[in-house]
Order: structure tokens, then C-alpha cells, then sequence
């Protein structure tokens, strides 16, 4: 009896330990897929399976197929190509998701066909709205001109009208807004701005970077309920391009708490990180937040500030004069031109331990910015700061070396290269060009890339960023080999730059970025293998499915998004 008794003991136990021994099932498993991990430990692999909102197995299918259950969801990929989700540096996002409704003004070709598409419009809209977003280029026109208040005046008198270039740096407004705004010939300049005005000295519609914020100031604030409809259909748009994770840099306080509001719901379905205006940073120390505080879905502690402007609008500051006008070598920023109080607030925010994502275009731009993390990496000492140069275009040759000693992350917007590349030759001379988007520089440099779009400034499309980066090849179709074509990057450095340099630059690599064990589960299904084709035809590629935290989240053959 006793061995009987004994026996059953012992059996039990076994059956007990081999239950506890089992692995859970999967929520998720996708196969039969070419997986680009983006981990260096594993860098392909075929399958991967995920259990609540992360990767608990990446390898053969046999490997991960033994995660699967009765009700694990199984997704083949039919042998396309698996990598992670998709991590923009540097958006704008409200921008962009109002710019889905705006006026569209990026093409148009003719001063003509310019102001007709913001007639039609205009007639689209409520009586008295705004006409505002456009994003247009100058150099779009047939024959490249800057536009003005007549080119709009006589089909908009009874409508404002304001619509900003797609650098975001220049704006057009017609005669109503001027009033508005209360803008006429002895109107000052303001500091790190210009009112562009004809020969007699009356505004042309035109203000570059500090003089916008004349109109800024009467621009209605827009309601609640239409930046909860705007912010929302950017978070689709965004799932459509495969983006998983947005860092939206200087975002109104009231974009975040939209934010905060759809977080809460479980409706931000994109991972977002933001960097406010540095101007707040004495509201932010006082509630003692500093980075990476937050949620796996809204996270904040950095700050964005300017020192320049854009090459489009010729208010990026340079060392020497542009060379198609020697009058001007750009302008600081208003931020920049008030020195000491830039720099007491860099101080403050780092010295609460806060991150900094500094725009900076110009080589002079650029150069006073390092000096100033100099100062500040002096004063405060060492630590892990990860200090940002937002767009850092067009470098001196002495600072590659500075950027890489100062432990400075470039993040970078190659979509921006093929764009300007079309004029950057003519504005300030080869000499100066050859330094311009300088990606494979700074990477023989050591420097970190973290790679972007700064949309809406250029397209969200993650897709167009790898092909601008891997062909430099410009718009205009001049430069089908490549535009200074030494700076070129591969697609596994555009990749990884795109997913694990972004992830780092916002100190979340051991969160995301990679396909790897532990990790969230975000990522994405191509519908083609963009390290096998050719390199013109990554632009066409598309993306198939988005995966956010192991939820199907948008399928492109089925046409739907779901959370």
C-alpha cells in the first residue's frame, strides 16, 4: 500500500511540474517571414511570437511555433519582410494631421495654378474659416518665385488668408490677414524675423520666421472637439506609413493633453515622446518631471529650441553669405538672439535632467550650439545626455569632429536632402554642399544617427526616407546617381538608424527598436524585401500590415485599421 500510495505521489508531482514547466501560449505568432531584427545578436530570423504586448521568441519556425495554442492568432507573411516599427524623430504631428484637411499647395507649378487651388478650397470651408496649412515651394513653380498678397488677393479679399511655406519658416498672408494683424510699411521687424517688403517698402504678404508670429497672435485658437478630430486622424495616417513610434517636437500644451486624453482612453495608438517649447522649461522643473517620464505610450522630459532657421526660406545662419544673395548670411533665431537667456534656459533643463533637441541648419548655427553644450557638459560634468542638433544640414569640416567628442546625436531628415538638393548648389556653393546632409560623415565620425522626416515638412512615408537616404537621388530628376553620392547610406543603416538610433535617441532602446526578446511587440510587414531590390524602386514599396504592442492595428490588403 505504501509503495502504491508512494507512486501515485510521485506521478502527480511529475504531471504538476510538467504543467508548470509549459510555456504559455502566444497571443500572437507571425511565420513564414524574412525577419530583419535590427539586433546584432540575431540579425535574421523567420518567425516571431508575442505574449501580451511583447516578443518572447524570435527564430526558426519550429522554434517559435512552439509558443503556439488554441488561441494564439497566427499571421503568415508569405515570405515578405518583417522589421521593426518604424520610430520618427522628429515630426510635428498636430501639423500634420490638421495638414490632412488643409489646403494642399506642395505642386502646385504656377503662381497661377497656387492660387486657384486655394480659391477652390476656400469654397469647401465655412464662411470666415482660416485658410491656413499649403506647405508650398517656390521652387515648385515652373519658373521659381517667391509669392505675394496680389497672387491671392482678388479671389480671397473676404477670407484669411495664411499659408506657410514647407519648411515651416516663410509664410504668404493676403491683405485681409496684413490688417489683421495690424502689418502695414512702418510695422518693425521683430528680432530673428523679417517682413519681406517691395521697393516702395509696403509688406509683400511675406514673413520669414519671427515676423509670422504677428499673425500667429490673431489666428483663432482652434476647438477641442477639431483638434481631437485632427490629432486622430494623424494616428491612422500614421499606422497606414508603419510608424509605431512619433517625437513631436515643440507641441502646444494643449496637443499634449490631447494626448494625455486619448492615452488615457487606450486610443493613442502610436508611441509618442514629446518635446515641448524650451520656454516652458520653469512650468516642467517646478512639477520635477524629467526624462522618460511617462507611460509606455506618452512620455516626456525633453525640450525643443531653435538657433536658426531653414536654407529654404534663406534663414538658416551661416559663417559666409549665401552665394545667390551675398546681403544676408541668414539669422539666428529670436530664441538664439536673446543669448543669455538661451543659455540659462539649456542650463536649467539640463541641469534638472532634462534632454535637449536643439534646431540647427546653418554651419554658424550649428556651431554656436556646440559651443554652447561645450559649456554646458563643462559646467554640469559628464552624464548620459543624449543632446540632440535637430536637422544638423550643413556642417563647418572642424565640427564632425566636435559633434562626435561632444557625444552629440545628429537627427536627421534624408528626405530633406533629395528636396534641397535641387537649389542647395546654387545657394551656397559646392564647398558648402558637399557638407550638406553629410550622413556617411558622420558616421565615420562616430556621431549617432537618429532619422526622421520633420513632417509636415517633408512626407510621413518611412519608405521615401530609405530611398532618399540610400539613392540621393533629388526630385527634379537631375541627379538620378545620387546628389554628392559619397553620402549615401545602405539600407541597413537607414534601417537601423530609423528604429534602434531613434529608440536610443529618446533612451528607449531597451523598450524597442529592434525585434528582440522583451521587447514591445511593434512592427512591420513590407510588401516587398527593400535589401533585395533595387534602389529606386523602394520608394513604390508598401506597407502591408502595422503591429503595435502584438495588435493588428492596420491591414493594408484588407483596407481597414482596427485597436
Amino acid at each position: 500500500m505504501r509503495y502504491i500510495i508512494l507512486s501515485v505521489m510521485l506521478a502527480t508531482s511529475a504531471m504538476v511540474s510538467e504543467a508548470f514547466a509549459q510555456k504559455p501560449a502566444a497571443d500572437l505568432i507571425i511565420h513564414n517571414a524574412k525577419v530583419w531584427t535590427v539586433d546584432a545578436n540575431k540579425p535574421q530570423a523567420q518567425a516571431v511570437a508575442v505574449l501580451h504586448n511583447k516578443i518572447v521568441a524570435v527564430g526558426s519556425e519550429t522554434t517559435v511555433m512552439a509558443w503556439r495554442g488554441k488561441h494564439t492568432a497566427v499571421i503568415d507573411a508569405k515570405g515578405r519582410r518583417l522589421l521593426p516599427g518604424f520610430n520618427d524623430a522628429h515630426v510635428h504631428f498636430a501639423d500634420g494631421g490638421n495638414s490632412l484637411s488643409e489646403v494642399d499647395l506642395k505642386d502646385a507649378a504656377s503662381p497661377q495654378e497656387f492660387a486657384q487651388r486655394i480659391a477652390s478650397h476656400a469654397a469647401k470651408m465655412p464662411e470666415g474659416e482660416w485658410i491656413l496649412g499649403g506647405n508650398w515651394d517656390d521652387q515648385a513653380f515652373s519658373q521659381p518665385q517667391l509669392p505675394t498678397r496680389q497672387m491671392i488677393d482678388a479671389l480671397t479679399a473676404e477670407r484669411p488668408v495664411f499659408v506657410t511655406r514647407y519648411d515651416g519658416h516663410m509664410a504668404v498672408a493676403n491683405s485681409l490677414v496684413l490688417k489683421l494683424a495690424g502689418i502695414d510699411r512702418h510695422t518693425p521687424d521683430l528680432p530673428g524675423g523679417e517682413i519681406v517688403r517691395d521697393k516702395e517698402g509696403n509688406p509683400t504678404g511675406l514673413l520669414r520666421d519671427a515676423a509670422m508670429d504677428y499673425v500667429f497672435k490673431v489666428i483663432p485658437e482652434p476647438s477641442k472637439e477639431k483638434r481631437l478630430r485632427t490629432i486622430k486622424a494623424g494616428l491612422q495616417y500614421a499606422l497606414s506609413q508603419g510608424v509605431t513610434s512619433l517625437q513631436d517636437m515643440n507641441p502646444l500644451l494643449s496637443d499634449i493633453a490631447i494626448y494625455a486624453e486619448l492615452a488615457e482612453r487606450g486610443e493613442l495608438s502610436s508611441r509618442m515622446y514629446v518635446a515641448p517649447m524650451l520656454e516652458y522649461v520653469d512650468d516642467v522643473n517646478k512639477l520635477g518631471i524629467r526624462r522618460g517620464f511617462g507611460t509606455d505610450f506618452l512620455r516626456m522630459g525633453a525640450f525643443k529650441t531653435y538657433a536658426d532657421g531653414s536654407l529654404g526660406s534663406s534663414t538658416a545662419y551661416f559663417e559666409q553669405a549665401y552665394t545667390d544673395t551675398p546681403e544676408t548670411r541668414g539669422m539666428l533665431s529670436a530664441e538664439m538672439l536673446n543669448h543669455q537667456q538661451m543659455r540659462e534656459r539649456l542650463m536649467k533643463a539640463d541641469a534638472a535632467g532634462n534632454q535637449l533637441c536643439i534646431h540647427a541648419i546653418g554651419d554658424a548655427g550649428i556651431s554656436v550650439t556646440l559651443d554652447l553644450i561645450e559649456e554646458m557638459q563643462r559646467l554640469h560634468g559628464p552624464r548620459d545626455r543624449r543632446l540632440r542638433i535637430e536637422h544638423a544640414q550643413h556642417l563647418a569640416a572642424k565640427d564632425f569632429a566636435r559633434f562626435a567628442a561632444l557625444n552629440v546625436i545628429a537627427s536627421v531628415q534624408p528626405y530633406h536632402a533629395v528636396d534641397d538638393g535641387r537649389f542647395v548648389d546654387q545657394r551656397i556653393g559646392k564647398d558648402r554642399a558637399s557638407r550638406t546632409y553629410a550622413f556617411r560623415s558622420f558616421l565615420q565620425h562616430g556621431v549617432k544617427l537618429a532619422i526622421g522626416t520633420d513632417w509636415t515638412v517633408a512626407p510621413l512615408d518611412p519608405l521615401a526616407t530609405i530611398h532618399a537616404a540610400v539613392s540621393r537621388a533629388t526630385l527634379d530628376g537631375k541627379h538620378p546617381q545620387g546628389w554628392y553620392p559619397e553620402q549615401k547610406l545602405s539600407v541597413a543603416e537607414v534601417v537601423y538608424g530609423y528604429t534602434m538610433g531613434s529608440a536610443f535617441a529618446e533612451f528607449q532602446e531597451q523598450n524597442k527598436g529592434s525585434i528582440s526578446v522583451g521587447k514591445w511587440a511593434d512592427m512591420v510587414l513590407l510588401s516587398e524585401d527593400i535589401f533585395q531590390i533595387k534602389a529606386e524602386r523602394i520608394k513604390d514599396v508598401k506597407v502591408d500590415m502595422t503591429i503595435v504592442g502584438g495588435k493588428l492595428v492596420f491591414d493594408r490588403l484588407k483596407s481597414n485599421t482596427a485597436r
